[in-house]
């Protein structure tokens, strides 16, 4: 039996979805027949139910083998080199730099965003997997290998649930800067349709049975030498979304071969600035609502002399 107390960062989830963090080694199957089988105790009393939304101060009874209890792996402080736009007790704004990925790929990569931003507040001693359950620092976002700029992570279970709700519905405004080949003139909203591949996306005209809706402003700040300086605000988050809508139009990322451009040179995408337009409760991050961020895009500023 192992008895386990609910804190801040357990709370207000569901009991099954905090089941299957803490008992990782537990095949699904196994642990909703372990709920059925009344193995599940919270404050004395028997729960079937997956659904039951734990408080803080819960205590959780747990009639299972040993075996499930242990560790997956532990967590161990490596590199914390990483550029803090913003934090505070609840979040924290870093400017990601390109080439860093932000999680573990396929390629089994250990340097990590998340591994250094977990290690900072570590270090820091906001953060130590021991007290945790369930939860440990997380992004609320993500950008690509090769794009830079700010991306959002959360030091606690409730700002990561606020922060993926207002991204959700669209109360947190994500502006890009980016290099695309080609003359572009004016300001527009690009509407099309995303579909994932193996390597890349696709992007069409017409709704396909696998394809999503995506839509895209985008701003044309100066146009020379056959590139232009484009500030992009998505309306939608997919995978690849800037890199291939602008490739569709026919104005690929300066330097992005996965999508069509034939210049040199690595491809110049950054995500610049950052505003929380809170339109509903933000709980206990209110205090962001109308705040905003940015950053200088290190190619910005020199794209005019470059190209004149």
């Amino acid at each position: 039996m192992k008895e386990v107390t609910i804190n801040a960062n357990d709370a207000g989830q569901r009991l099954d979805k905090f089941l299957t963090k803490y008992l990782a080694n537990m095949p699904q199957s196994m642990l909703y027949k372990s709920l059925r089988k009344n193995c599940v105790r919270v404050n004395g009393a028997h729960i079937r139910d997956g659904k039951y939304m734990l408080r803080a101060g819960d205590v959780l009874r747990l009639y299972l083998k040993d075996e499930f209890f242990e560790p997956q792996s532990g967590f161990a402080a490596g590199n914390s080199d990483i550029d803090v736009v913003y934090e505070d007790e609840n979040i924290i704004l870093i400017n990601k730099e390109s080439g860093i990925v932000v999680h573990s790929d396929d390629n089994g990569t250990e340097d990590t965003l998340l591994g250094r931003m977990q290690s900072y507040l570590y270090k820091k001693g906001e953060y130590n997997p021991e007290n945790e359950h369930s939860f440990a620092p997380a992004f609320a976002n993500r950008l690509d290998r090769n794009t830079s700029g700010i991306i959002i992570g959360a030091k606690n279970a409730a700002a990561l649930r606020i922060i993926n709700e207002k991204i959700r519905s669209r109360e947190i405004k994500k502006l890009y800067l980016c290099v695309a080949d080609g003359r572009m003139e004016g300001s527009g909203t690009l509407t099309a349709y995303l579909e994932r591949g193996e390597k890349k996306v696709s992007v069409t005209d017409t709704l396909t049975a696998n394809s999503k809706n995506i839509k895209t402003k985008y701003t044309v700040i100066a146009s020379l030498g056959g590139k232009s300086l484009v500030e992009v605000e998505l309306e939608t988050g997919r995978t690849h979304q800037i890199r291939a809508q602008l490739a569709h139009i026919g104005h690929p990322l300066s330097g992005d071969k996965k999508y069509g451009s034939r210049s040199g040179g690595k491809m110049k995408l950054t995500s610049y600035k950052l505003r929380f337009d809170f339109r509903s409760d933000a709980g206990i991050l209110n205090y962001l609502s109308g705040r905003e961020f940015q950053i200088e895009a290190d190619f910005s500023s020199t794209f005019l002399t470059q190209n004149s």
